[in-house]
């Protein structure tokens, strides 16, 4: 039958499934619809997701931008947050004392945050937001995410993706936006496993500069393992086809995003799931996720899926033993489970483990407000944040009950 016929029908159907399904993958897992969502018609529910995306100021956070350039000749988008200058906290006092030492203040800690895997810097919205003008930060877009270009080696020479590319690929970062000073490193999920693959490569750099790390939602390795919430045959069903199916995906991306398109709703409800374990997350703060794993090409999706399953840094943990080191989780995640992060706090006994009973995988869009409180801990311990400055909060990720 021709592709204008009935099989062609047939195939966009499966593609539009296959599009949705790999979308989990852009959260790291394949299952889950929100039944709600077919309840409510589809004119109805895209209305609501362009309200959404016009009212929500998720993501709007904009910092002074610059561009570092990996090994392969990838440029890596990242964006400074400057710390709030002494004068603008003082006064002219500020300046007089300088003038009068005559001393060049030293180099601030940086605050570096890494993102997960189809997500981008806006991730860290709320964090980014509550420590503005307290910390100096940088935000970066990992390669092929947000508004970093398309990997080199993936796209001119079909090289797989690496967890120890993108430990390459943040060194790159740190030695442009921030070339002197100490360094507190964060991550979550695929940003957690990059600061692993850093301390990998590069031990002289986590001993000589790093003061702090970060570990939120992330996994040392035996990520093939993880069952996503599904019964143990169908996952493994699932990962002995998936590899196949995604380079086939990969392959037909234009046909395949046009089926993600077409079947929004139900990777909305998928995501939700997969991302979220409260009921009352804020609907502008779901459609916040959406929105960012949705710009994920499904080609970077099936290029970057095979690393997890090799990835495995536990012994890269030791370079971390004599720092300060928060390990946070949502007990509820069903991509990295909290076991994972447990496992990483029993090869580091001094770091700080923090189990969220109601929190999924994006623990920090949740969760804000404790998340945020956590770090502006460890901060405090690494001496990035002053004794006495004020952390605040910024926003709710809860849908507003009535007073």
């Amino acid at each position: 039958m021709s592709e204008s016929g009935g099989a062609g029908t047939n195939w966009r159907k499966a593609t539009g499934i296959a599009g949705a399904a790999i979308g989990v993958l852009a959260a790291g897992a394949a299952a889950g619809v929100a039944i709600e969502r077919m309840t409510v018609g589809r004119g109805i529910r895209q209305k609501a997701r362009l309200a959404l995306d016009s009212a929500g100021p998720y993501g709007a956070l904009r910092g002074t931008p610059g561009t570092a350039r990996a090994d392969d000749g990838t440029e890596l988008y990242y964006e400074v947050e400057e710390v709030e200058k002494e004068e603008e906290r003082k006064g002219d006092g500020g300046q007089r004392r300088r003038r009068l030492f005559g001393r060049k203040a030293p180099a601030p800690v940086t605050v570096v945050f890494s993102h997960g895997y189809c997500l981008n810097q806006d991730s860290w919205h709320f964090q980014r937001a509550a420590l503005r003008g307290v910390v100096r930060a940088v935000y970066w877009d990992q390669r092929s995410h947000g508004r970093s270009a398309r990997g080199v080696a993936q796209s001119e020479r079909a090289e797989p993706v690496s967890i120890d590319q993108l430990g390459r690929d943040l060194k790159a970062v740190v030695d442009a936006a921030a070339p002197e000073g100490p360094i507190v490193l964060v991550g979550h999920s695929m940003g957690g496993m990059t600061v692993m693959a850093l301390a990998a490569q590069f031990p002289e750099f986590i001993r000589d500069r790093v003061v702090a790390v970060a570990l939120v939602g992330t996994s040392a390795g035996r990520l093939g393992e993880v069952s996503f919430g599904l019964p143990v045959a169908g996952v493994n069903a699932v990962r002995r086809v998936l590899p196949g199916v995604l380079r086939a995906l990969g392959q037909q991306a234009e046909l395949v995003e046009r089926g993600r398109r077409a079947t929004a709703d139900l990777f909305a409800g998928i995501i939700k799931r997969y991302s979220f374990a409260s009921r009352d997350i804020d609907p502008a703060v779901a459609r916040f996720a959406e929105r960012m794993i949705e710009a994920t090409p499904i080609d970077v999706v099936a290029e970057f899926y095979p690393a997890f399953t090799e990835h495995d840094k536990s012994e890269a943990l030791a370079h971390f033993t004599d720092l300060p080191v928060l390990v946070l989780a949502g007990v509820k995640d069903l991509i990295t489970p909290s076991e994972h992060s447990e496992a990483i706090a029993d090869r580091l006994p001094d770091a700080e483990l923090v189990l969220v009973p109601d929190a999924g995988h994006l623990v920090m869009l949740e969760h804000p407000e404790l998340v945020t409180d956590r770090l502006a801990d460890l901060l405090t311990r690494a001496g990035a944040v002053p004794a006495g400055a004020t952390v605040g909060g910024y926003g709710s990720s809860s849908t507003p009950q009535p007073g």
